[in-house]
């Protein structure tokens, strides 16, 4: 588990992330989502109370205006669910891809 603050400083962010609502800094959110699409995170699931509006605005970033037709991120919301359940979640997705998952706090 880390802070995002980790990756502003030249780290790489794993093909699959947990991202932790509710936020604590919502001004990082906008810089986040641009390190994901940069690192190329095939997966970002979010997890925790008011995760599913927070997947919606992390789809609004990635869109944007529309103009850039090959941003993507594929994301989830799992506000009941708990970690060990989305772990083994994102355990399954991708299986030939391997990795590890992290997770990240904002």
């Amino acid at each position: 588990m880390i802070g995002f603050a980790s990756y502003l400083s030249g780290m790489s962010l794993a093909r699959k992330v947990i991202l932790h609502a509710p936020l604590s800094d919502e001004a990082l959110l906008e810089a986040f989502v641009e390190q994901c699409l940069a690192d190329r995170v095939s997966l970002l699931a979010i997890i925790g109370a008011g995760s599913a509006e927070l997947e919606e605005r992390v789809d609004w970033i990635v869109v944007g205006d529309g103009s850039t037709p090959d941003r993507f991120l594929c994301t989830t919301s799992h506000s009941d669910e708990s970690l060990t359940e989305v772990l083994d979640m994102l355990a399954a997705c991708e299986a030939n891809e391997g990795g590890s998952v992290e997770q990240v706090y904002l």
